[in-house]
């Protein structure tokens, strides 16, 4: 099967200038060019776009699409992890529909709606065993409150905020910066800045180690954000965040930098 360009873009809803940029970055490569110079594509092509659509549907931007894609062994491995994420998801939207529904029938009723029910299916929790496993349960009660106090606004700019870090992060290795940079130290700054923000972690419990600070256990600090960059890398649902698994030692490596110039003691 071969599909020209113009075939494809209304088959999948990708425009022929998308897939022209997708070429012209060697994100996605026609398999032939005819002689008039229109793109074809052929299954392989039609498999390689699926993922990429995939893996934008996760929050990735194309940098990190194409490390992801670089890393892959077996695009058919590769779509199985995608099929897992997307069964989560379903579950996960599945339950949201149903939320929603109570909502809409309680509001039209005049009725009253327990706050659990309302929030049912938003992704605050899914970390919940692996939270408390590693840090107790003390510290996943304290950061879920903080969570559930944000409201709607408030976890989408706290989102915004994690999204253009983990951007930022894939620049600054694109670019090639060593990971003791200024630029990655900065961003390691930030990091840790933005881990301090969240109640219950041993970050927030002993920030005020930092430079400026008043007290607390920088080795409290050191040893969380040290776990955390490994988790990274070990990882692959941090690996991802990251672009690919180089990215993710780059993010590893100038946090360490950064926690054991900073955090000492």
């Amino acid at each position: 099967m071969e599909l020209s360009i113009q075939e494809l873009a209304v088959l999948t809803g990708v425009t022929s200038r998308t897939l022209r940029h997708y070429d012209a970055i060697g994100l996605l490569p026609p398999s032939r060019i005819a002689a008039n110079g229109y793109r074809h594509y052929d299954q392989g092509a039609l498999g390689r776009l699926q993922r990429i659509l995939l893996l934008r549907e996760l929050g990735l931007g194309l940098p990190a699409i194409a490390a992801v894609l670089e890393q892959e062994t077996s695009p058919a491995a590769a779509l199985r992890s995608h099929v897992a994420w997307l069964r989560t998801e379903q579950k996960r939207v599945a339950r949201l529909i149903v939320s929603v529904e109570k909502t809409i029938t309680a509001e039209e009723q005049g009725e009253a709606i327990m706050a659990q029910d309302m929030f049912d299916g938003f992704d605050h929790t899914q970390y919940r065993d692996e939270v408390e496993q590693r840090w107790g349960k003390e510290a996943y009660a304290s950061s879920d409150a903080w969570w559930r106090a944000k409201y709607a606004a408030g976890q989408v700019g706290w989102k915004e905020q994690v999204a253009a870090l983990n951007h930022d992060w894939i620049t600054a290795f694109s670019s090639g910066v060593s990971p003791e940079s200024d630029a990655a130290q900065e961003l390691a700054r930030r990091h840790v800045e933005w881990l301090s923000s969240v109640p219950g972690t041993p970050a927030a419990v002993t920030t005020s180690a930092s430079p400026g600070g008043t007290g607390g256990s920088a080795a409290d600090v050191r040893g969380y954000v040290l776990g955390l960059a490994e988790m990274y890398v070990a990882d692959e649902r941090f690996v991802a965040n990251y672009g690919g698994a180089e990215g993710a030692a780059f993010v590893r490596d100038a946090l360490t930098a950064y926690v054991e110039r900073e955090f000492q003691g």
